[in-house]
């Protein structure tokens, strides 16, 4: 469990390091595109060495035991987590631009009503049902790191873009909010305006991802433990 620990604070800190700190400087020397590639080669050395590490953990008895009850809490969590991330796939303001073709949003609707993050919401909620319906130690620690990136990741790309485009995101964080669905109770944005793109897209990632879980991982997952 130490080594996935290691790990994880490799990959987690490899990506704020890369992003923000080393960025500027690592770009004046060898570019945008040798950056990606280094950052790409870091992110896939370091996410190796996670997956590595996990799976070679030695299992430890889980912290409680999850029932029919957490497992329907973890299935219902991980289904707003498919639609958010299908969601997120398309008109994202908050993904890289470096061309600057990215336009402002002029109303906040579908996933982005319920958060102007809803990729790393998606991440952060998959790591909450995952512990939820399993909470041995080395799989916490996993799933923590993949929450820590996801939600520090959001922080931090409010920061950059407040620093690129000041004026078009303070408007866009006037109408959204980073915690999801704190905007809809404050009243700045109305739930609705889905796209088949989340629905559609996401109910078939959900199936097919919790399906999955039995030819890989060996057990059933999501709605397939009940009905598989």
């Amino acid at each position: 469990m130490t080594m996935v620990l290691i790990a994880a604070i490799a990959f987690v800190g490899s990506h704020f390091i890369l992003s923000h700190p080393l960025r500027a400087p690592l770009v004046a020397r060898v570019g945008e595109k040798g950056f990606l590639g280094l950052y790409s080669l870091v992110a896939a050395a370091t996410l190796i060495w996670l997956a590595m590490a996990y799976r070679t953990a030695p299992a430890q008895a889980p912290l409680w035991v999850a029932g029919d009850g957490l497992w329907a809490i973890a299935t219902a969590i991980m289904l707003l987590a498919s639609f958010l991330f299908m969601g997120s796939l398309v008109g994202n303001p908050a993904v890289p631009d470096p061309e600057g073709k990215m336009a402002i949003p002029a109303v906040a609707k579908g996933v982005y009503a319920i958060t102007r993050h809803p990729m790393m919401w998606g991440f952060a909620l998959w790591g909450v049902a995952h512990i939820i319906a399993f909470p041995e130690p080395s799989n916490i620690i996993l799933c923590g790191a993949i929450m820590l990136l996801a939600l520090g990741g959001a922080a931090m790309q409010d920061r950059k873009k407040e620093r690129l485009k000041p004026a078009e995101w303070a408007q866009w964080e006037a109408k959204t909010s980073y915690w999801p669905f704190a905007a809809i109770a404050a009243g700045r944005a109305r739930i609705g305006g889905f796209g088949m793109h989340t629905l559609a897209g996401g109910l078939v990632l959900w199936l097919a991802a919790s399906w999955a879980h039995l030819p890989l991982a060996g057990w059933a997952a999501g709605i397939w433990r009940w009905i598989g």
